[in-house]
């Protein structure tokens, strides 16, 4: 059995993995956190096992308590990875266990291969950064969408997340920290900067009412370009469901860029308990839409998009998915490339099916007009 580690694991994400994975048969599961009276009650209430362990991702000895843990593996779901430095996957890579992290912070993902692949490949191990919606699921829908085509001119992604669905505060922060920060853009072939959250564009999903999203710093906007050559174009947007949230939002990135709030991460407690207000305008439905333009096997002009609608308030589950088929992977014995990765291409969105099933959701692939 591979003895697994969840780091925050009784947190908004990290409890959604353990459930998935206790579970399993091929994994011996820790839970790990700041509490240890929560993690163990959590982990008992888990069954198969589970065990609840309290860590300090801060402490110096972090190496030596994973390695007397017996630790084979480590999902980092702690966020925001936003202002984190690498001191956990180091930690890791000594100890000699593969790790997994759901971070979305762009330079946390974009940096992390060259700063930890040394360390990795030294340990014969696996380090692999961004195994969430983003860049794993984006790059998988983008290699199904633009499978056989000649190339790629255009990548348009947009998140619409329910306003019911649970939210962890770390996440409000991570956005936060680049609300009306210059975030560079790849636009019409060349490096441009726009302002996150600011000037919200009207997005068409298929299976929801149309929402106006507003660009987010994340890891695709740098790893696609590099990724595929010739595209001319990246784009992330978040949509929230109740049109005065986005406008807050971008009122927020307005106060940002004319200097009169310096730090809106700080107001996430605030914010995070605030949002509540507005649940009552929202429902329990979100999803995402990928769109792909480019140039077919034929050499004709196409356009795709492929959509997914989550009810229920489920939509959540869809950024613990990565590192649970990863997981699982290990734990099954499959090799995963040594050294340190950004968990973009190495998932399929054939392999993320049965996860949409579990929980209801429903996708869809549209050929769109060019």
């Amino acid at each position: 059995m591979m003895r697994t580690l969840v780091l925050g694991g009784y947190g908004n994400f990290g409890a959604r993995i353990c459930r998935a994975l206790a579970a399993d048969a091929g994994i011996e599961l820790l839970v790990a956190g700041r509490d240890a009276r929560r993690a163990t009650a959590f982990a008992e209430s888990l069954g198969g096992g589970a065990r609840g362990v309290r860590i300090d991702v801060q402490a110096p000895d972090l190496a030596d308590t994973l390695r007397r843990l017996g630790v084979a593996l480590a999902i980092h779901t702690a966020g925001p990875f936003q202002n984190q430095g690498y001191g956990v996957p180091q930690a890791v890579a000594a100890a000699g266990a593969h790790y997994i992290d759901l971070a979305d912070g762009r330079r946390f993902v974009c940096d992390f291969p060259g700063a930890l692949d040394t360390a990795f490949r030294n340990a014969g191990r696996t380090g692999i950064s961004g195994a969430s919606t983003v860049p794993a699921l984006s790059s998988a829908v983008v290699d199904h969408l633009a499978a056989g085509w000649q190339g790629i001119h255009g990548i348009d992604i947009c998140i619409a997340p329910a306003q019911g669905a649970p939210r962890g505060e770390a996440t409000l922060a991570g956005v936060l920290a680049y609300c009306g920060e210059p975030i560079r853009v790849w636009h019409g072939g060349r490096w441009t900067e726009q302002p996150g959250w600011a000037h919200p564009t009207k997005v068409a999903f298929a299976r929801m009412k149309p929402r106006r999203g507003a660009l987010c710093d994340i890891p695709d906007l740098e790893l696609f370009p590099a990724r595929h050559a010739g595209v001319q174009s990246v784009m992330f947007r978040a949509a929230l469901e109740v049109g005065r949230a986005q406008q807050a939002f971008a009122f927020l990135a307005f106060l940002r860029r004319v200097g009169v709030l310096p730090a809106p991460q700080k107001l996430a407690p605030l914010l995070h308990s605030a949002g509540r207000v507005f649940d009552a305008l929202g429902t329990a439905l979100g999803g995402m839409v990928v769109r792909v333009e480019g140039t077919d096997a034929s050499g004709r002009t196409a356009r795709r998009a492929w959509h997914i609608a989550a009810d229920d308030n489920h939509g959540p589950e869809i950024p613990c998915m990565a590192a649970i088929l990863l997981a699982r992977r290990l734990a099954r014995g499959d090799a995963l490339p040594a050294g340190a990765h950004a968990c973009a291409g190495l998932l399929t969105l054939e392999e993320f099916e049965p996860e949409f099933a579990r929980w209801g959701m429903v996708t869809e692939t549209v050929d769109e007009a060019a």
